[in-house]
């Protein structure tokens, strides 16, 4: 199973297979109200699964870390897709997943969103936590 996209966005929705992003792809966090802050946010994944590898259950996790590996938010569960009736052999499945986090952000700096299948990472997306520039 392969990761196909790993997406940070303001909000996200996985709506009879289609993936709804609101403010979607974004990598740089301007915190204008100063920090500490809550922030809501979403990340999404798609998840490539082989034809052999249908009708199993798979083991998945997304964590948000910051730059020393404490882990702000964690989403876990299990991906578990079929073969449709009439679909040709071989064909890979795609599962998708979204979910809404709250971030509890106490310093700017560089964080990531880290994806993993059967506890083993396979993709990470980095972003950056800013305060507006000064005179902005």
């Amino acid at each position: 199973m392969q990761i196909e996209w790993l997406v940070l966005a303001d909000s996200a929705q996985i709506v009879g297979n289609k993936l709804y992003l609101l403010g979607g792809g974004w990598d740089v966090l301007t915190v204008g109200s100063g920090l500490p802050v809550q922030q809501r946010c979403a990340v999404a994944a798609s998840y490539r699964v082989p034809w052999n590898e249908t009708n199993e259950k798979h083991s998945v996790d997304i964590e948000v870390a910051d730059e020393d590996g404490q882990v702000l938010a964690r989403v876990s569960g299990q991906v578990e897709v079929g073969r449709p009736t009439g679909i040709p052999p071989g064909t890979d499945q795609r599962a998708q997943i979204a979910a809404e986090l709250v971030l509890n952000l106490e310093k700017a700096g560089s964080f990531a969103v880290i994806a993993r299948i059967e506890g083993a990472e396979v993709e990470r997306t980095p972003f950056r936590v800013v305060l507006p520039a000064q005179g902005a």
